[in-house]
């Protein structure tokens, strides 16, 4: 009968289950039960994780498989990880009168020993039918967590100082001692962050400005690279096309939540970020004072 509906089977194969019995084997159904959590764990995970992320993650959640047998089970549940494509795009533009802060970080991104040593801060655009918006982004060299992000309708210099004054209200919230002595705010040499209503707001807040050469990316790759996760994890993934700027908002706000408290990096030792910020404090501080949620 088989045969007869062109289902190629050997004689033999045929036999072998017929004396063991036709239904599925343990060893099939550990790979069925294995192959479900793993697409439990990738579907917490945004439905982003490859192989490598999803065997960490499945790790730290006691499952103890190997890298090879996560592979083979994720064709199984049928997943794969997200990839990131190469992009080039221009938000920024100089302002050849304003003057400019030096360069104090100079690519030395493994530089920091503590949180609140060295922040970095970029912004990027989404297009929508009612037109582009734009999100900036703050983060902690240290810990790579995303401490301030704004979204606007406009790339004016508010949607910088609104994320600045995020990244304030975030580490004040915790830390009554929090100041901005001996901290560094690095950026690009756009308008946005040489222009006096900026510069005013680091100097009020104690931080000391820095700025990367004009057009070099890899005076800001640190924050180049977090907006291209987001790009990767949430503009190209999530939607092909986002309706209105406040659903690029939501979505932000959604990504950034997870990108702080679950998502694994491998620059801090696939933990993350507030897990990162949250050993360094035990280390050094005791187990008293916890981190910010």
């Amino acid at each position: 009968m088989l045969s007869e509906h062109d289902i190629s089977i050997a004689p033999s194969t045929y036999y072998a289950y017929r004396d063991r019995g036709f239904g599925p084997t343990e060893a099939d159904l550990a790979d069925a039960y294995a192959a479900h959590q793993l697409y439990q764990l990738w579907k917490e995970n945004r439905g982003l994780y490859g192989r490598r992320k999803l065997w960490k993650t499945a790790r730290r959640k006691g499952l103890l498989l190997g890298r090879d047998q996560i592979e083979r089970l994720m064709k199984i549940a049928g997943i794969t990880g997200v990839r990131r494509g190469k992009r080039s795009t221009v938000t920024t533009r100089r302002d050849a009168k304003a003057p400019r802060h030096p360069d104090h970080v100079k690519r030395r991104w493994n530089w920091p020993t503590r949180p609140d040593q060295w922040w970095v801060a970029d912004f990027t655009y989404v297009w929508t039918p009612h037109g582009f918006c734009y999100v900036s982004f703050l983060t902690d060299v240290f810990s790579r967590r995303i401490l301030g992000w704004r979204v606007t309708t406009h790339k004016e210099t508010p949607l910088v100082t609104s994320a600045l004054e995020q990244a304030l209200f975030t580490r004040r919230r915790t830390s009554f001692d929090f100041t901005g002595d001996g901290l560094v705010h690095h950026s690009g040499a756009g308008s946005q962050y040489t222009s006096l209503a900026f510069s005013e707001a680091l100097r009020e807040a104690g931080i000391a400005g820095s700025i990367g050469t004009v057009g070099d990316a890899l005076d800001n790759a640190l924050m180049e690279s977090t907006i291209g996760l987001f790009k990767t994890e949430v503009i190209d993934h999530e939607q092909p096309v986002w309706r209105h700027w406040r659903d690029v908002e939501i979505a932000t706000a959604s990504w950034v939540h997870w990108y702080n408290h679950d998502r694994l990096h491998s620059s801090i030792g696939d933990v993350p970020p507030v897990e990162y910020e949250q050993a360094h404090y035990d280390s050094t501080h005791g187990t008293d004072n916890p981190v910010a949620a």
